[in-house]
């Protein structure tokens, strides 16, 4: 957490919101979470905001580009007049900075851009275009990309002798899907979490429900479940959590065949889903 659907909602905003400042001040609070020197950005206008799997990369408009990796608990929030927002940040308070601040950054407009972390791994790295591609060399296709197809798919899982949802959360393979979105693609394409890759027969309806909830989640802004701290840009929570069928609903009645949802681990990782219609 969060996301490809919590990352591009933040992207998005970030667009609307940063492009086209400059950076007049970095404060850094916590070091380690800012590898890089703040002399390298300061001074440089926002160009494009962009995502790449998980990750939010702010092009600067020069030879570096800022890359924003929220792992667990990271927030990035953008903020204007007195810093407040209508109902706290989780972990950061109703006004920024919070104490889960770490890093400030301030737009010669007076505007700031606040980069939380309650659990202190998520980072932002200045890097050059030649480290950019390296990272991107490290991902797959995009989930929601046109290079991710029924026919790759097909591929990776004839190659896959583990369980079908460690695939889907492999970057390396497919970028983007993480475990929320896993148990609810694997919920809609009726296939059991623990059935091996090389098993999977039913490709097409996978690849139609990875893209399904992974649209669903931008559509409802995100997830922001009770034990989670994601918010947007904005400060304000997602509502896919309101929408979801298995993920966090061990014991209530599948909403497909009323059977019982039950919750198992995969890889250290909470599975969600029905024994019954996930055959």
């Amino acid at each position: 957490m969060p996301e490809l659907p919590e990352v591009q909602t933040i992207v998005s905003q970030l667009n609307e919101a940063l492009k086209g400042k400059v950076i007049s001040d970095v404060e850094v609070r916590l070091p380690k979470l800012f590898i890089g020197s703040r002399d390298q950005v300061l001074g440089s206008r926002i160009g494009n905001v962009r995502r790449r799997a998980k990750m939010i990369i702010i092009d600067l408009e020069g030879p570096l580009s800022m890359v924003v990796h929220l792992k667990m608990t990271g927030q990035l929030i953008v903020g204007q007049g007195d810093f407040s927002f209508p109902n706290p940040i989780p972990f950061a308070g109703k006004t920024l900075p919070g104490k889960t601040t770490h890093v400030i950054f301030t737009f010669t407009d007076g505007s700031k851009l606040f980069f939380n972390d309650m659990r202190q791994f998520g980072w932002i790295k200045v890097l050059n275009d030649e480290e950019i591609k390296e990272v991107d060399d490290k991902h797959g296709p995009d989930a929601l990309g046109t290079s991710f197809t029924s026919e790759y798919l097909q591929k990776i899982c004839a190659n896959w002798g583990r369980p079908i949802k460690l695939l889907l959360l492999e970057q390396s393979k497919i970028a983007g899907i993480g475990n929320i979105y896993a148990n609810e693609a694997l919920w809609f394409a009726q296939i059991s979490p623990m059935k091996r890759g090389r098993e999977v027969t039913r490709i097409k309806e996978l690849h139609e429900a990875i893209e399904k909830v992974l649209e669903m989640g931008i559509k409802y802004g995100g997830s922001s479940a009770a034990d989670e701290t994601f918010v947007n840009a904005r400060g304000e929570g997602g509502h896919m959590q309101e929408h979801f069928m298995v993920y966090q609903k061990d014991g209530t009645e599948c909403p497909r065949c009323k059977n019982k949802i039950v919750r198992s681990t995969i890889g250290g990782r909470g599975t969600f889903f029905c024994p019954k219609c996930q055959a």
